[in-house]
């Protein structure tokens, strides 16, 4: 009897987690804010969607359509999807309430799309004539509106402030005819690099990211990170630190990752003595790094290899350094607050071993395969991703006669009809608000291009600058944080590479280190204050201020805020002309500077350091960061000289 009372009770408290998870999900990410659909229309619009990722997939193999033909469909499909599954707010979710005024701006705002798609190569032969006829301009601005619309409804306002300030200097400036042609008639605005990019290639990703989520890979990560790390000292914060990094790997979303995994390691590194704020910022921390972690980067790596003209496979190689130094930062300042607050680690007998994980280890398969495919260059990316999802399905499949085999009763992860259909819906859903957020992108683009204005953005930080690098990187950095405030991964890089990086080009950086140093700065606005939003959803979870997980989580995060400046100035850490020697000598003194820096802003070594020995080690682990001999020198006698201070001082204590 107490043991089927704990089992409802565990199931109450299980049911009650999910509602909050959903809670903070609705609150802080507006993916989450859908149409609630039952019966019929339920199944409808789940076919609707998976019937689109089939056709996506099919498109991006097989498809011989010209670029104005496929990128019109793809927006004009992807609106009608958007429109099905977002309200006008959160305060009209009913069960099957779909008003007549979303019916009127869907099928308007579709109409333009398709219409653009059928007459492609009519419009071309008019070039910038089409815009002589008030049909087709009443279209364009249709058919822009309607996504700008949906854009507030599952995107957010802060793009929509961008997008809207970049057309109103637009159309102040330029000629209304040649804007109107500009961003919506051309490949340079709504259909310009982000939209082909996302229909190209980062739809058949995140369906295989969908199809990877349903074989179980997310809890056989969290399930390893628990085997490698729980029983450490301060263990539940470690899991968090590496199960993010995992999970970052296919996840696409710096809110949805905090608040997926936050869920289970949140409260686990409260239960074990982690204050609240610290522990939401960890996750949160964490979970943003997810973003620049190969090989999917949050979908970004494929807009990066697009916008420098470098294939795929060598962005997600020059991003596996400097993403390695952001997760050891965590993880040193999570294991120094652990040793402070002396606490202990999950019991062994409470985790899973990790002899259990390994017969399921062939749960990777289908990201070596990925990863082997894109590094040879044999094969298309998008090819790649459709093998990659065949072998997830087999992998799926030889899943299920594991459990027959070994008569399991945990069929959780089981590959069946439902779940095909549901990842199938999932990417579909999933790419709705990427696609969406690419399609302002390219009005950003289109905005810029049309107006000269980054040119203007140039000669304007130059001269603020006075020509010196150092104070150009800076002013960059606040600029990318202040766009990148709200907006997501795919449009904040879209937006910064548009923007920013042709700023730290022209004063010499090199073109990969321009655009890595823009993009770490874009993602790190999610943990920034005022607007962090993996930050609060991780205070959310935890039950802390959300100001004070916000500045726990930018401190954690101080390799995200050093890195970017390490490459900048020193592009070995990407693999930009250098050697292995020169590599290996940036890693070693970038990790010791690491290390420098995470003491000193945690304050404990082998006990409490002195505040003026704080910033005495943090100084020394900046110059050990800092490309050049002299300064590692420098560094390495600071911070041995510290460290020597503090075992000595913490060995008289101990007498």
């Amino acid at each position: 009897m107490a043991s089927k009372d704990k089992k409802l009770h565990t199931g109450h408290s299980k049911g009650d987690s999910m509602k909050d998870v959903q809670d903070v999900m609705k609150k802080y990410d507006r993916e989450s804010n859908v149409r609630i659909w039952e019966g019929t229309p339920k199944q409808v619009i789940r076919y609707i969607c998976a019937a689109f990722s089939v056709y996506c997939i099919w498109v991006t193999l097989f498809s011989t359509m010209m670029p104005e033909e496929k990128l019109n469909l793809f927006l004009g499909l992807m609106l009608i999807m958007g429109y099905l599954n977002y309200p006008v707010s959160k305060h009209h979710v009913r069960p099957n309430f779909f008003p007549w005024y979303d019916v009127v701006l869907m099928v308007l705002g579709a109409i333009p799309f398709f219409y653009c798609a059928i007459h492609a190569h009519s419009i071309i032969a008019l070039a910038t004539r089409v815009t002589r006829d008030p049909k087709m301009v009443a279209m364009a601005i249709v058919g822009i509106l309607a996504y700008m619309e949906l854009c507030r409804r599952c995107v957010g306002i802060p793009i929509l402030c961008v997008v809207g300030a970049l057309l109103v200097y637009a159309f102040a400036n330029v000629r209304f005819g040649k804007v109107i042609y500009d961003l919506f008639y051309t490949t340079t605005g709504m259909m310009s690099t982000p939209i082909n990019v996302c229909s190209k290639y980062i739809v058949v990703f995140i369906i295989f990211g969908a199809f990877l989520e349903r074989t179980g890979i997310s809890n056989f990560f969290i399930n390893l990170a628990n085997s490698i790390a729980g029983a450490s000292s301060g263990g539940p914060a470690k899991v968090a630190v590496i199960s993010s990094a995992l999970c970052g790997m296919v996840s696409g979303s710096s809110v949805g990752n905090t608040v997926t995994t936050g869920s289970v390691t949140i409260p686990m590194m409260k239960r074990t003595g982690y204050k609240p704020e610290f522990a939401g910022a960890v996750e949160a921390a964490a979970s943003t790094g997810g973003q620049i972690m190969p090989p999917i980067m949050g979908a970004a790596a494929f807009l990066m290899a697009e916008y420098m003209g470098i294939p795929y496979g060598q962005v997600a190689l020059k991003a596996i350094l400097p993403a390695v130094l952001y997760f050891t930062g965590i993880y040193i300042a999570v294991h120094l607050e652990a040793k402070k607050l002396g606490l202990k680690g999950i019991p062994k007998e409470e985790l899973p071993r990790l002899r259990t994980l390994l017969p399921r280890v062939y749960l990777l398969l289908p990201l070596i395969v990925l990863v082997w495919l894109v590094a040879t260059n044999r094969h298309t990316m998008q090819f790649s991703a459709a093998v990659a999802i065949g072998i997830t399905i087999l992998v799926g499949l030889y899943n299920n006669l594991v459990t027959i085999a070994t008569k399991s009763e945990d069929k959780s992860d089981n590959l069946t009809v439902g779940k095909f259909i549901d990842a199938l819906e999932a990417g579909a859903k999933s790419t709705i608000t990427v696609a969406v957020a690419c399609a302002m992108a390219g009005l950003v683009a289109g905005s810029i291009t049309s107006t000269g204005l980054a040119s203007k953005l140039i000669t304007a930080v130059v001269t603020v600058s006075g020509g010196r690098i150092m104070i150009a990187l800076l002013l960059t950095m606040l600029c990318c944080i202040v766009l990148g405030m709200g907006v997501p991964t795919t449009a904040n890089y879209c937006i910064m590479a548009s923007t920013c990086a042709p700023i730290l080009i022209t004063i010499g950086v090199p073109q990969v280190a321009a655009h890595f140093f823009v993009f770490y700065f874009g993602i790190v606005a999610d943990i920034t204050p005022p607007v962090a939003l993996a930050a609060y959803a991780g205070s959310a979870i935890a039950k802390a201020p959300p100001m004070k997980t916000a500045f726990n989580a930018s401190k954690l995060a101080i390799g995200a805020f050093i890195v970017p400046y390490i490459f900048a100035m020193n592009p070995a850490m990407l693999l930009v002309d250098t050697s292995a020697l020169q590599v290996v000598m940036v890693v070693i003194t970038s990790l010791f500077g690491m290390f420098g820096v995470a003491a000193g802003l945690n304050g404990y070594l082998f006990r409490p350091i002195h505040p003026i020995l704080r910033a005495v080690i943090c100084a020394g682990g900046i110059l050990m960061m800092v490309p050049g001999s002299f300064t590692d020198l420098i560094g390495i006698v600071i911070m041995a000289a510290v460290l020597t201070i503090q075992r000595f001082g913490a060995k008289k204590a101990a007498v």
